[in-house]
């Protein structure tokens, strides 16, 4: 399974000092989790592909930028949402094609992005904690137990997390405010 894991610190520390081999590694041991961001925040293919794109040019270029190691899922997460919204406020309205009643009004296209978005930034509140589980989980795909045993913790600390993670994120989406401390489940 090493091919679904995030490469590890070590290797981000390396590649933040300069070291030309780690990042080469990171760059391509980030690229698969990077798309499958990508596929799931851009509107269409082609925009996933060119975001996921830019978002490890992103990496490469500025990675003696990132603060913590250990945020490097959340930092091309935040990477990936941002340029998928750009793409989605620059692509323009398709007036040449023939109305079909069976595709996706421009209107609900628009709507469909700014909730996408509105998703993305609730994930990327959430305190890191929260935030790993849930993108390990939900967006990763990857099972409860390996979500454990890659973060270390119990299942049960695990699903905690990440109840209070889907419920935060269900919050926000509301508008309702909400708050749910990270501590006291380990």
């Amino acid at each position: 399974m090493a091919e679904r894991t995030w490469p590890g610190e070590r290797m981000v520390a390396a590649a933040q000092g300069g070291d030309v081999e780690s990042i080469a590694a990171l760059v391509s041991g980030s690229h698969p989790h990077v798309r499958r961001f990508a596929r799931t925040l851009c509107a269409s293919p082609e925009d996933a592909e060119d975001a996921a794109q830019e978002a490890l040019i992103t990496l490469y270029r500025k990675i003696g930028t990132l603060r913590a190691s250990g945020a490097l899922a959340s930092w091309m997460f935040r990477i990936v949402r941002n340029e998928c919204l750009r793409r989605a406020r620059l692509r323009p309205p398709h007036y040449d094609e023939v109305p079909d009643v069976s595709v996706v009004s421009a209107e609900d296209e628009v709507l469909r992005r700014l909730e996408a978005g509105r998703i993305a930034a609730a994930i990327a509140d959430l305190p890191a904690d929260q935030r790993r589980v849930l993108i390990m989980r939900d967006i990763q795909g990857y099972s409860g137990r390996m979500v454990a045993d890659a973060l270390g913790l119990s299942l049960p600390a695990m699903k905690s997390r990440l109840h209070r993670a889907r419920a935060s994120v269900h919050q926000t989406l509301r508008g309702a405010p909400h708050s749910v401390s990270g501590d006291g489940d380990d």
